[in-house]
């Protein structure tokens, strides 16, 4: 009996012990508070995704058309797009209310008679990509910066950090207008390479330009770190070329810090974007953002405070969401938290 037990007995080796990337995820799984933001993210970038679909198929609106002479068909009876004010005497015209019909207005219309459920999808597409692809450049600059900055030390690490802290010392926003001011006027010009000013890149590199010393600090500061341990000494002493060291050692131990920062950034990106698409020197008409809707909703916001109040809504939503995400990704990617976790 005990021949069979110990013959049945699996051997050390093969034994299956989960790697960093599995256990992280597994403790991220199980992080309610985490997968209750990311089903949200899924959710809002999935409506996005759909705005033709809805524009087209289920609202039959364009929302990039002015319609304040148009008209719609509501539980059988013709309603006037643009309707008089609520005042005692009925002068001017607001646009009509939501009607929480997916089929007509649902969430009413702005000063131009277009749809606003349907420019609130379509915007969020807009919003939504800019802010994320303004994350990952932004993330692509920081990690040239911080990686030089933290392995190569001496003027290097001097120039790179001076340099960091001449843009962290201006002003977020005040950058990023100052920029978005120039590059709106007359485009973006980068050698035989014109970038319009209508061109969704503009605000992208704007954004994640700003951004760079906020992400390079932490990876430096990661790479510092690493570039004393024992094995890049061991490396080193072999004689192993710089840049190996830095794409097989460096490099993947920052990975974790990269992945942390995305959804951070990501949730600036979109602050920023909308600061600016608001101010009228980010995504320029007929495109929409978050931003231009809350924009458009300003002067409503009396009469249809639905046309602002839902665009804030989603940016809330998603910035919240987002926030939540980071927090999440970066408890199960600390190897002592996932350890203790699994204890």
């Amino acid at each position: 009996m005990e021949t069979q037990t110990a013959a049945s007995a699996p051997s050390p080796s093969s034994i299956s012990v989960p790697g960093p990337w599995r256990m992280a995820g597994r403790s991220l799984a199980a992080n309610r508070s985490a997968m209750t933001a990311l089903a949200a993210l899924l959710l809002v970038t999935f409506a996005c995704l759909l705005a033709p679909f809805y524009a087209g198929d289920v609202a039959r609106t364009d929302p990039f058309t002015s319609n304040v002479a148009g008209s719609f068909m509501l539980d059988g009876h013709e309603v006037d797009i643009m309707q008089p004010n609520d005042n005692p005497l009925h002068l001017g015209l607001s646009p009509v209310g939501p009607t929480w019909n997916p089929s007509a207005y649902m969430l009413g219309a702005d000063s131009q008679g277009r749809d606003v459920a349907a420019r609130l999808l379509y915007g969020g597409r807009n919003s939504l990509l800019i802010s994320f692809s303004a994350a990952l450049v932004c993330i692509a600059i920081a990690t040239l910066v911080g990686v030089s900055a933290g392995f190569f030390g001496g003027f290097v690490d001097t120039a790179l950090s001076r340099l960091m802290d001449i843009m962290w010392a201006v002003p977020v926003y005040l950058f990023a207008i100052s920029l978005s001011i120039v590059t709106i006027s007359q485009g973006l010009k980068i050698g035989p390479f014109t970038i319009e000013s209508d061109n969704l890149l503009i605000p992208i590199f704007i954004i994640a330009l700003v951004y760079v010393p906020y992400a390079a600090r932490p990876i430096r500061g990661r790479v510092m770190a690493l570039r004393n341990a024992e094995f890049v000494m061991a490396a080193r002493s072999l004689g192993v070329p710089q840049h190996r060291i830095l794409l097989r050692d460096i490099v993947p131990n920052v990975s974790t810090t990269l992945v942390v920062l995305t959804p951070l950034l990501t949730a600036l990106a979109l602050l920023a974007e909308s600061a600016l698409s608001f101010l009228s020197i980010g995504v320029q008409a007929p495109a929409a953002s978050w931003g231009t809707i809350i924009q458009d909703g300003e002067g409503l916001i009396y009469t249809r405070p639905m046309v602002a109040i839902a665009p804030g809504l989603a940016i809330v939503i998603v910035v919240l969401a987002l926030n939540i995400l980071g927090d999440g990704l970066r408890d199960a990617l600390d190897v002592r938290e996932t350890s203790r976790r699994g204890a």
